[in-house]
């Protein structure tokens, strides 16, 4: 069987983060969504997106062929009902698509003909860029016992100081030195080659993806995700790094969603609770306006290739969009658009070439190529963001 991972209806709610990525390829608990229902499923998965990503994420379509909506994380019995789906059947959960097996071209479906299976049971869902932050304990949780489930782990090294190692598990060629980890409070997952430097205090529930870096003396609070080669510092509570990105020094990070390839300059620091302690508010992407989050505790959401400068600030729910670049003394607006160049004091565009060139860079230090893909999936972002930067 063919399976399909489709952006769905939130797509728009979930900029800046699906600027660059199909909803599928957004990080929550260890893996990225498309991981998950690959493990779950046993097969390889293709998305169908937006025209502008389909070069990066090309969609393999076939005769027979289940779509499954992305913004749904599988479960086991979630899993074996799609697995049952017959020619021109749909399951929803109230008036949400969740999957549908169909013969036809995407342009050809026509529900109206098909048999509707109703799914009661519960089922994680992300609508909202928030979401990531705020499901990621249920997330972290479901895939370490996913992707550890009859594996041994490798031992913990001496001199590390752990609290409920049964919960912990280690991948082949990761480092831990003189370090101190709680699995009490959820599961410590820790990627190939990665490395946790000395004086370092997790708590879980924690990912730690392959190849990343926690620094010395680093605070980690649960639930947290740093994905595959990334670095973090400092203080971090209950975020998610997606790959590629760095937080490499001291001041904090919490309740908050670094895209990739973002940089957080040293001694920058994010509100994640307002003075008043009032509901935060979100710029929505779908409804440009300010959303209400139903949370007290929000803080940082940036899109791909944003960077800000030493000693940054960031209130209350802030958006940061793609390749933005953020420095100076004060607060900035809590929504600072796409392709932004500046501050409190004011921004100016940063235009494309001068992103592009800074991008290549940035991949070759990786030993990475900044190809021709990429290249236009950001000159794309940059023309239809252009409208939120009246500057």
């Amino acid at each position: 069987m063919n399976y399909i991972l489709f952006d769905g209806t939130v797509r728009a709610s979930l900029l800046p983060l699906t600027y660059t990525r199909p909803v599928a390829e957004l990080r929550i608990g260890i893996l990225t969504i498309r991981e998950k229902w690959e493990e779950y499923l046993g097969f390889t998965i293709t998305t169908l997106t937006e025209e502008y990503l389909e070069d990066k994420f090309p969609m393999v379509e076939m005769e027979q062929n289940i779509m499954i909506n992305a913004s749904f994380l599988p479960n086991k019995l979630l899993v074996e009902k799609i697995s049952e789906l017959t020619n021109n059947q749909v399951i929803i959960t109230g008036d949400e698509i969740i999957a549908f097996y169909t013969n036809d071209t995407q342009d050809e479906v026509d529900f109206d003909t098909y048999e509707i299976i109703e799914f009661n049971d519960k089922v994680l869902q992300i609508k909202n860029t928030w979401d990531l932050f705020s499901l990621n304990e249920k997330a972290l949780k479901a895939d370490f016992d996913l992707i550890t489930e009859g594996r041994t782990s490798q031992p913990i090294p001496k001199g590390v100081n752990v609290i409920n190692k049964e919960n912990i598990f280690i991948e082949e060629g990761a480092e831990i030195l003189f370090s101190t980890l709680n699995a009490s409070t959820g599961p410590i997952y820790i990627g190939k080659n990665a490395l946790i430097m000395e004086g370092s205090l997790i708590r879980g529930p924690f990912s730690l993806g392959e190849e990343s870096v926690v620094k010395m003396g680093s605070k980690v609070y649960g639930a947290t995700t740093v994905g595959p080669y990334c670095k973090i510092g400092g203080e971090v509570n209950n975020s998610i790094l997606f790959a590629y990105s760095s937080k490499g020094h001291e001041g904090y990070l919490g309740n908050s969603v670094l895209g990739e390839w973002c940089n957080i300059g040293a001694d920058s620091n994010n509100s994640n609770l307002k003075n008043n302690y009032a509901e935060v508010r979100l710029w929505n992407y779908e409804t440009e306006n300010f959303a209400k989050t139903g949370l007290q505790f929000c803080g940082l959401i940036m899109g791909d290739h944003s960077k800000c400068a030493i000693n940054t600030m960031f209130n209350t729910g802030t958006v940061v969009g793609v390749s933005a670049n953020i420095y100076g003394s004060n607060f900035p607006r809590n929504f600072i658009p796409s392709f932004s160049w500046g501050g409190a004091a004011g921004f100016s565009v940063y235009q494309i070439n001068k992103a592009v060139e800074t991008a290549k860079l940035v991949y070759k230090r990786r030993d990475l190529e900044f190809d021709d893909k990429e290249q236009k999936i950001l000159a794309h972002v940059f023309d239809i963001t252009t409208k939120y930067r009246n500057f």
